[in-house]
């Protein structure tokens, strides 16, 4: 890896980390308004984002998430959920477009964060339910990260900053 990927792979885990932070209240259990899963965005921007992103997950589970189980699901969420991101980039090149899957991708794979809330952190919800109540929560975050993140992309070329 360059040490410019690196860098900047360190910030954006670093930030995901401290966003996660002034969040932890609202990031964590049944309904989740994790706003640092914007970050997510970036698999769709450049694919060297991946190891800063999942890096950052991992970071903020170990030190914020009442479960420890969170560490491993989570990365497992999140790995998988842009490793189907980055697969399907392969198809799809308008980046509004390949968000909004992204966004889906996330919120469906929410079946696995909604499994380890039941089995692990003894969350008392149905696991359809829990499933759909974090899916919904990470699509309204996400959804709306996607026009943050364009803009941000328009303005700071964070395409090319990797």
């Amino acid at each position: 890896m360059q040490s410019k990927t690196l860098v900047v792979n360190g910030l954006v885990a670093a930030l995901y980390f401290v966003v996660t932070a002034v969040i932890a209240p609202f990031g964590f259990l049944g309904i989740q308004f994790r706003i640092s899963e914007f970050f997510n965005h970036l698999i769709v921007l450049n694919k060297k984002y991946f190891f800063g992103i999942v890096v950052g997950v991992f970071l903020a589970n170990l030190v914020f998430s009442p479960t420890k189980a969170d560490i491993v699901f989570g990365v497992l969420h999140t790995a998988l959920s842009l490793g189907i991101t980055m697969y399907i980039a392969r198809f799809v090149k308008n980046k509004i477009a390949l968000m909004w899957i992204n966004t889906a991708v996330f919120s469906i794979n929410m079946y696995i964060i909604a499994y380890m809330l039941i089995f692990f952190a003894d969350v008392p919800d149905a696991f359809g339910v829990l499933w759909l109540s974090l899916g919904i929560s990470e699509f309204v975050t996400m959804g709306i990260a996607i026009y943050i993140m364009y803009f941000l992309n328009k303005r700071l070329k964070l395409e090319n900053l990797i």
